[in-house]
């Protein structure tokens, strides 16, 4: 730019010089002075602020294509649990709400208590909840007094509650009479009902009540 100047200022003076010596009046000059000054003043003014577009630099010319790009979140995955089943096909919840089908009175509701002592266990189900319809009445509406009153729901021999023993809620009665089935039945390989029932009861038909009420359960 500085450069640019010295050359105009520069060509100015050789213009004065050269009025000067042709004897022209210095309103003449003047004149001659603005309009040189103001044609090379344009002309410079117009390199230095004008850019030729063919000139620009090849990072401006990448900004110039650049376009706005919106990018689009991918919707988040939806989780969806593995299917666990822990008996007959069933999970779980599923195995509660079929075995809460015959459950009334005090053990009402209680499904998933049993199901998850069983299934913890090893024990069948279906088995355990026939025992104990069996032994406390429950399966006919009414839960026997030694339910009722000390929560025992197998029938189990003990402390507490006369010959019988004593519970101290209807989930811990429950669990207590599964434990008892595992521990005095299962654990010594009797599986089924007919292996339990000689040991279990002295009555004959003990097994085929038992398996009455197995077969209810399965088809509710």
């Amino acid at each position: 730019m500085i450069s640019g100047l010295t050359g105009m200022v520069g060509i100015m003076m050789i213009s004065i010089g050269m009025v000067i010596q042709s004897g022209e009046p210095l309103t003449n000059l003047n004149s001659a002075i603005v309009q040189e000054f103001n044609i090379n003043n344009m002309a410079a003014s117009a390199n230095m602020l004008v850019k030729d577009p063919e000139n620009k630099s090849e990072e401006e010319s990448e900004n110039l294509l650049l376009t706005e790009v919106k990018m689009e979140t991918a919707p988040a995955s939806i989780y969806v649990p593995p299917r666990v089943e822990v008996y007959a096909g069933m999970t779980m919840e599923e195995l509660a709400a079929q075995l809460n089908k015959s459950l009334k009175a005090e053990i009402s509701g209680k499904g998933m208590v049993i199901a998850k002592k069983c299934i913890q266990l090893g024990v069948d189900p279906y088995v355990a909840t026939a025992i104990i319809l069996h032994e406390t009445g429950c399966g006919q509406g009414t839960c026997s007094r030694i339910a009722r009153e000390c929560y025992n729901f197998g029938g189990q021999k003990g402390p507490g509650c006369g010959a019988y023993r004593r519970y101290y809620s209807v989930d811990e009665g429950l669990e207590g009479m599964i434990q008892n089935l595992y521990n005095n039945y299962y654990s010594q390989g009797l599986r089924t009902v007919e292996t339990i029932g000689p040991r279990y009861a002295e009555s004959t038909t003990w097994v085929s009540k038992i398996n009455m009420y197995v077969g209810q359960i399965k088809s509710r």
